[in-house]
């Protein structure tokens, strides 16, 4: 299982590579069913992970152009806030039982992991719309424009759900980007990378902090090694894959997935 496992590593970084987000709804899973580790340490882990590899993506569009750092810093800062604060304070403070239903029990790591398949599904109905590219070319009409205060909120909100799940959040934060900051999809992308990398990795030092959580350097830093090479080749692939129909595929992989979740829990 651990070989398929770093098998299964590479592609967090190609999804990434190629459109720019989902490296976070591959990573928990992996972590959990394929290499055995807890559900809450694998939503650390997957910080790092999807932060540092969201990092090398984030510098090469920055290279070519593609980030729009004033909305990645207005974005950014409350994330950071939010991030930390959920994950050195407000995840610790689940307990371990959070309620009983006669012979069930419904403990922190299944919550954690039915409220994670949640936001898979939230993601399958995020990436099914299409509007996405027809309301970019109306923001390049009419022109720039910024509501700080939505993303702002927006900001918080993903900072909320990084820390909870482990997810990265580019589902949020792309199309918060082009409806609330109006800037293309191609920059969109680019400055997803670039804070999701920022409040991942911030969000990984509060784990860092907690006594009680043992981390295995080892297999995080070779998990994300192999992530890391995944996203040069995803990268490499966008000159070759139409990138509506990756991500009509990647849409009913995750769906797939959140049943699955969903079904292995209960």
């Amino acid at each position: 299982m651990d070989v398929i496992g770093y098998v299964a590593s590479l592609f967090i970084g190609i999804s990434l590579g190629l459109i720019g987000g989902g490296g976070s709804i591959l990573t928990v899973p992996v972590l959990v069913y394929l290499f055995g580790i807890s559900v809450e340490l694998s939503t650390a882990y997957s910080l790092f992970i999807v932060g540092t590899t969201a990092l090398v993506g984030g510098i090469h569009n920055a290279t070519l152009g593609n980030v729009n750092y004033k909305t990645a810093l207005v974005f950014a800062i409350p994330a950071f806030i939010a991030v930390y604060f959920t994950r050195a304070y407000l995840v610790p403070a689940i307990p371990a039982e959070i309620l009983t239903f006669g012979d069930f029990v419904l403990t922190k790591d299944i919550a954690i992991m039915i409220f994670f398949s949640l936001v898979m599904l939230a993601v399958s109905v995020s990436m099914m719309r299409d509007s996405l590219n027809d309301t970019e070319q109306t923001f390049d009409q009419v022109g720039p424009q910024f509501n700080v205060l939505a993303i702002i909120a927006e900001g918080a909100v993903v900072g909320v759900l990084t820390g909870i799940v482990g997810a990265g959040g580019g589902f949020l934060i792309i199309p918060a980007l082009v409806l609330f900051a109006k800037i293309s999809m191609k920059k969109a992308v680019g400055t997803s990378l670039f804070i999701i990398a920022a409040k991942s990795l911030i969000g990984f030092i509060g784990d860092v902090q907690r006594p009680d959580l043992e981390i295995d350097w080892n297999l995080l830093l070779s998990v994300t090694a192999i992530a890391v090479v995944g996203i040069f080749i995803g990268i490499y692939l966008t000159k070759f894959i139409d990138g509506k129909k990756l991500k009509k595929g990647f849409v009913w992989f995750v769906l797939l997935m959140a049943v699955y979740i969903i079904g292995k829990q209960f």
